[in-house]
């Protein structure tokens, strides 16, 4: 693969990413902007988490801080490394993906797992 091909394919997975993790911001209740950087959702993310009470809850708290984290791994290293960054990307869609919903009882099943890039 020629390194043009490759950071075109790094820029459209990272956009996908953002746009699924928008997904999961917004099913807990986050008003995502327009256009979000990694740093805006790491924020709503964590006001989600912040939401979760309860020992029922500590669990979901819990991925939802390690999403928060990777997030914010992920926009420290900004483009300099595309691949660890998406990698970090991925991570927190990951854990936050099947977390339940806010609104449903604590007893609900979790959201359907995303489709990786």
């Amino acid at each position: 693969m020629i390194i043009g091909d490759l950071s075109a394919w790094l820029a459209i997975a990272r956009g996908r990413l953002i746009v699924e993790l928008s997904r999961a911001v917004t099913l807990r209740g986050g008003q995502v902007p327009e256009d979000p950087g990694v740093a805006e959702l790491a924020d709503l993310l964590d006001g989600a988490a912040a939401t979760l009470h309860g020992a029922i809850r500590s669990g979901a708290r819990a991925e939802l801080t390690v999403a928060v984290a990777h997030l914010r791994a992920a926009d420290r290293l900004g483009g300099l490394l595309p691949a660890v960054t998406l990698w970090h990307l991925r991570q927190a869609l990951q854990r936050s993906a099947p977390l339940p919903n806010p609104g449903e009882p604590a007893t609900a099943p979790g959201l359907p797992a995303p489709q990786t890039c």
